[in-house]
Protein backbone atom coordinates (compact mmCIF):
# COMPACT_ATOMS: atom_id res chain seq x y z
CA UNK A 1 0.00 0.00 0.00
CA UNK A 2 1.41 3.39 -0.98
CA UNK A 3 1.96 6.04 1.66
CA UNK A 4 -1.01 8.26 0.60
CA UNK A 5 -3.30 5.21 0.75
CA UNK A 6 -2.03 4.34 4.23
CA UNK A 7 -2.56 7.92 5.39
CA UNK A 8 -6.12 7.81 4.03
CA UNK A 9 -6.83 4.55 5.90
CA UNK A 10 -5.37 5.98 9.12
CA UNK A 11 -7.52 9.11 8.73
CA UNK A 12 -10.60 6.95 8.10
CA UNK A 13 -9.95 4.77 11.17
CA UNK A 14 -9.20 7.86 13.27
CA UNK A 15 -12.53 9.35 12.14
CA UNK A 16 -14.34 6.13 13.04
CA UNK A 17 -12.71 6.11 16.49
CA UNK A 18 -13.77 9.74 16.99
CA UNK A 19 -17.41 9.06 16.06
CA UNK A 20 -17.81 5.65 17.69
CA UNK A 21 -19.42 5.20 21.09
CA UNK A 22 -17.93 1.70 21.20
CA UNK A 23 -15.45 -0.35 19.19
CA UNK A 24 -14.94 -4.10 19.59
CA UNK A 25 -11.85 -5.86 18.24
CA UNK A 26 -12.15 -9.45 17.06
CA UNK A 27 -9.92 -12.16 15.66
CA UNK A 28 -11.90 -13.47 12.72
CA UNK A 29 -9.33 -15.84 11.16
CA UNK A 30 -11.29 -19.07 11.78
CA UNK A 31 -14.49 -17.84 10.14
CA UNK A 32 -15.32 -18.86 6.58
CA UNK A 33 -16.77 -16.44 4.01
CA UNK A 34 -20.40 -17.44 4.70
CA UNK A 35 -19.94 -16.89 8.45
CA UNK A 36 -18.30 -13.50 7.96
CA UNK A 37 -21.14 -12.52 5.63
CA UNK A 38 -23.72 -13.60 8.24
CA UNK A 39 -21.87 -11.68 10.96
CA UNK A 40 -21.63 -8.53 8.83
CA UNK A 41 -25.37 -8.77 8.10
CA UNK A 42 -26.25 -8.98 11.80
CA UNK A 43 -23.97 -6.07 12.63
CA UNK A 44 -25.25 -3.94 9.75
CA UNK A 45 -28.86 -4.47 10.90
CA UNK A 46 -27.85 -2.98 14.25
CA UNK A 47 -26.10 -0.02 12.61
CA UNK A 48 -22.61 -1.35 13.33
CA UNK A 49 -19.75 -1.21 10.81
CA UNK A 50 -17.33 -4.15 10.71
CA UNK A 51 -13.98 -3.41 9.09
CA UNK A 52 -10.74 -5.35 8.70
CA UNK A 53 -7.88 -3.01 9.57
CA UNK A 54 -4.13 -3.51 9.37
CA UNK A 55 -2.71 -3.57 12.88
CA UNK A 56 -0.01 -0.96 12.26
CA UNK A 57 -2.53 1.46 10.78
CA UNK A 58 -5.03 0.85 13.60
CA UNK A 59 -2.28 1.42 16.17
CA UNK A 60 -1.26 4.67 14.47
CA UNK A 61 -4.87 5.90 14.39
CA UNK A 62 -5.34 4.96 18.06
CA UNK A 63 -2.19 6.84 19.06
CA UNK A 64 -3.37 9.90 17.13
CA UNK A 65 -6.66 9.72 19.06
CA UNK A 66 -4.76 9.34 22.39
CA UNK A 67 -6.23 5.85 22.92
CA UNK A 68 -3.61 4.11 25.02
CA UNK A 69 -3.22 0.40 25.63
CA UNK A 70 -4.68 -0.86 22.35
CA UNK A 71 -1.34 -1.98 20.87
CA UNK A 72 -1.19 -5.16 22.97
CA UNK A 73 -4.44 -6.39 21.37
CA UNK A 74 -3.40 -5.62 17.81
CA UNK A 75 -1.87 -9.03 17.10
CA UNK A 76 -2.96 -11.33 14.29
CA UNK A 77 -5.84 -10.65 11.92
CA UNK A 78 -8.08 -7.99 13.44
CA UNK A 79 -11.51 -6.73 12.49
CA UNK A 80 -13.15 -3.84 14.30
CA UNK A 81 -16.85 -3.30 14.90
CA UNK A 82 -17.68 0.41 15.17
CA UNK A 83 -20.98 1.43 16.78
CA UNK A 84 -22.00 5.06 16.51
CA UNK A 85 -25.30 4.89 18.43
CA UNK A 86 -25.62 1.95 20.82
CA UNK A 87 -22.44 1.12 22.75
CA UNK A 88 -23.82 -2.29 23.76
CA UNK A 89 -24.84 -3.49 20.27
CA UNK A 90 -21.46 -4.62 18.88
CA UNK A 91 -20.46 -6.41 22.07
CA UNK A 92 -23.84 -8.17 22.31
CA UNK A 93 -23.91 -9.28 18.65
CA UNK A 94 -20.28 -10.39 18.57
CA UNK A 95 -20.51 -12.23 21.91
CA UNK A 96 -23.65 -14.04 20.73
CA UNK A 97 -21.98 -14.95 17.45
CA UNK A 98 -18.85 -16.15 19.28
CA UNK A 99 -21.01 -18.38 21.53
CA UNK A 100 -22.85 -19.82 18.53
CA UNK A 101 -19.86 -20.45 16.28
CA UNK A 102 -16.95 -20.81 18.71
CA UNK A 103 -14.68 -19.54 15.93
CA UNK A 104 -14.79 -15.81 16.57
CA UNK A 105 -12.55 -14.47 19.31
CA UNK A 106 -13.32 -11.23 21.14
CA UNK A 107 -10.05 -9.48 21.88
CA UNK A 108 -10.77 -6.07 23.37
CA UNK A 109 -12.78 -2.92 22.95
CA UNK A 110 -12.72 0.83 23.15
CA UNK A 111 -15.54 2.39 25.13
CA UNK A 112 -15.68 6.20 25.06
CA UNK A 113 -11.95 6.44 24.38
CA UNK A 114 -10.90 3.91 27.04
CA UNK A 115 -9.51 0.47 26.17
CA UNK A 116 -11.34 -2.43 27.80
CA UNK A 117 -10.31 -6.09 27.86
CA UNK A 118 -12.14 -9.18 26.67
CA UNK A 119 -13.90 -9.74 30.01
CA UNK A 120 -15.21 -6.18 30.06
CA UNK A 121 -16.47 -6.58 26.49
CA UNK A 122 -18.32 -9.74 27.58
CA UNK A 123 -19.75 -7.88 30.59
CA UNK A 124 -20.87 -5.09 28.27
CA UNK A 125 -22.62 -7.72 26.12
CA UNK A 126 -24.66 -8.82 29.14
CA UNK A 127 -26.14 -5.35 29.65
CA UNK A 128 -29.68 -4.76 28.40
CA UNK A 129 -29.97 -3.05 25.03
CA UNK A 130 -30.87 0.61 24.74
CA UNK A 131 -34.46 -0.31 23.84
CA UNK A 132 -34.73 -2.61 26.87
CA UNK A 133 -33.36 0.11 29.17
CA UNK A 134 -35.83 2.66 27.76
CA UNK A 135 -38.69 0.21 28.29
CA UNK A 136 -37.56 -0.34 31.88
CA UNK A 137 -37.41 3.42 32.53
CA UNK A 138 -40.82 3.93 30.94
CA UNK A 139 -42.25 1.12 33.08
CA UNK A 140 -40.76 2.72 36.18
CA UNK A 141 -42.42 6.03 35.27
CA UNK A 142 -45.78 4.36 34.59
CA UNK A 143 -45.93 2.29 37.78
CA UNK A 144 -46.57 5.20 40.20
CA UNK A 145 -49.15 6.71 37.85
CA UNK A 146 -50.93 3.38 37.51
CA UNK A 147 -50.90 3.01 41.30
CA UNK A 148 -52.25 6.52 41.76
CA UNK A 149 -55.05 5.85 39.27
CA UNK A 150 -55.95 2.66 41.13
CA UNK A 151 -56.00 4.45 44.50
CA UNK A 152 -58.09 7.31 43.16
CA UNK A 153 -60.52 4.91 41.47
CA UNK A 154 -60.99 2.91 44.70
CA UNK A 155 -63.50 5.22 46.47
CA UNK A 156 -65.43 5.68 43.23
CA UNK A 157 -65.55 1.91 42.72
CA UNK A 158 -66.69 1.40 46.34
CA UNK A 159 -69.43 4.00 45.86
CA UNK A 160 -70.61 2.18 42.74
CA UNK A 161 -70.65 -1.17 44.59
CA UNK A 162 -72.55 0.42 47.48
CA UNK A 163 -75.14 1.98 45.17
CA UNK A 164 -75.57 -1.35 43.33
CA UNK A 165 -76.07 -3.16 46.65
CA UNK A 166 -78.59 -0.52 47.75
CA UNK A 167 -80.44 -0.88 44.42
CA UNK A 168 -80.59 -4.67 44.82
CA UNK A 169 -81.76 -4.32 48.43
CA UNK A 170 -84.55 -1.95 47.46
CA UNK A 171 -85.51 -4.09 44.49
CA UNK A 172 -85.75 -7.06 46.85
CA UNK A 173 -88.01 -5.09 49.29
CA UNK A 174 -90.28 -3.94 46.47
CA UNK A 175 -90.75 -7.46 45.08
CA UNK A 176 -90.99 -9.16 48.50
Amino acid sequence: MARPEKEAVVAEVRDRFARAKAVVLTDYRWLNVAEVTELRKRLREAGVEYKVVKNTLAALAARQMAIEGLDEYLVGPIAMAFSYEDPVAPAKILADFARERRKLELKAGVLEGRVIGEEEVKALAELPSREQLLAMVLGAFQAPLRGLATVLAGPLRNLAYGLEALRKQRAGEASG
